[in-house]
């Protein structure tokens, strides 16, 4: 997409002597492919990767010469999706704490390094095949003060803009509700787009929490 959108503008780069027609029109489409995520793809005998990353990439031949320009106003899309599991919220809340396995019961998240100098600190690695394409996506996030057997939550500081959080209700001795809120960043312009893929995100959450009720589940009867 993003490939196309650049050809199309540069191909409609205002010459000299068209400047002064087209300066506006030209501003807003450089705008418009920084707003975008840039995209750059590697092909192989079996599949194409598609890496994206948001704003300006020296790594795309296609926006060289371009200049980065700030991003329009940005917003959060919200994805909330609720599980009742029968393992007491002790358990639960002690299982999502483990970061590092997290990827065991959300196999879309490839990995999760928490960096051992600063352990509210980790890496997160997201891959996802959709379509014959590979999309990755990483980011370095913050876990915030924790409140025990009650609430996990955490904010990206780089990469893929998102926070989120996990609460734990107890539902008598040996059940508990998980409420799991994941809210991500675009940019305005591609807000109706972001909104599209919410089915989509919540399918991927849910099926998270029913992997992870299984696994507390079995802890549980060892």
């Amino acid at each position: 997409m993003a490939a196309a959108v650049a050809s199309t503008t540069v191909a409609h780069w205002p010459t000299p002597t068209s400047l002064h027609l087209s300066t506006a029109k030209n501003k807003n489409a450089a705008v418009f492919l920084n707003s975008i995520p840039t995209c750059k793809i590697t092909s192989s005998s079996s599949i194409s990767k598609v890496q994206y990353g948001y704003g300006y990439s020296k790594r795309s031949s296609i926006l060289t010469g371009f200049k980065p320009f700030s991003s329009p106003v940005m917003e959060f899309q919200d994805c909330t999706v609720k599980m009742e599991i029968d393992v007491p919220v002790g358990l639960a809340y002690k299982l999502y704490s483990d970061r590092e396995s997290i990827p065991r019961w959300m196999p879309f998240i490839s990995s999760v390094q928490v960096l051992k100098d600063k352990p509210d600190l980790s890496r997160w690695s997201l891959k996802y095949k959709a379509l014959g394409q590979e999309l990755e996506y990483s980011w370095l996030a913050r876990n915030m003060q924790p409140t025990p057997n009650q609430k996990i939550h955490w904010r990206s500081l780089e990469g893929l803009p998102n926070r989120g959080s996990v609460r734990f209700f107890p539902k008598g001795s040996s059940s508990c509700l998980v409420e799991l809120t994941v809210s991500y960043e675009v940019p305005g312009i591609l807000a109706p787009v972001a909104t599209a893929l919410q089915p989509l995100l919540e399918s991927l959450l849910r099926g998270g929490l029913e992997r992870f009720s299984t696994l507390a589940k079995s802890t549980l009867a060892d």
